[in-house]
Order: C-alpha cells, then sequence, then structure tokens
C-alpha cells in the first residue's frame, strides 16, 4: 500500500476509533460504535455515541426509533403499548 498522495501534515493520516460513550447504572458501557458525534464548537472535544444512545435526536429519528423497537418487539412475541 502506497501514501503516495496523501497529506504529509502531522496527524492527518491518523486514525481514531470512537465508541459509545453512553455508560449504565453500574459502571459499564455501551460496545457498540459511536458513529454519532456531537461538539457545541471547534474548542470543544467530540463526543461519540451511537444512534440509540445519541442524545441530540430530531423529533422524526425519536419517533422511528420508538416505531423500530415496538416491530421489534413484535416479531419477538412480546405486545407494547
Amino acid at each position: 500500500m502506497s501514501n503516495e498522495g496523501h497529506s504529509s501534515a502531522p496527524g492527518a493520516n491518523v486514525i481514531v476509533e470512537h465508541y459509545c460513550e453512553h455508560r449504565q447504572a453500574d459502571g459499564t458501557g455501551c460496545k457498540e460504535w459511536g458513529g454519532w458525534g456531537h461538539s457545541p464548537s471547534p474548542a470543544v472535544p467530540t463526543r461519540w455515541w451511537c444512534f440509540e444512545h445519541f442524545p441530540h435526536k430530531s423529533y422524526e429519528q425519536e419517533q422511528e426509533q420508538a416505531l423500530r423497537r415496538k416491530l421489534e418487539a413484535a416479531e419477538g412475541g412480546k405486545i407494547i403499548q
């Protein structure tokens, strides 16, 4: 594999792995990939969450997630109102 055509700036070719920052009450963390990042400004480091735990969802995203949970529960034989 060649680095030809890539930036030579320090840190430009660094891969950073980020997982969901959500913590359960017992202190264990979520093991999902943190694909949803948020930072209020460039001066504040980005925090990362999986979609389920992302705290900055739109109303439509919240509704879609609730519907998905209901459908998954229905498939498993559980009834959720």
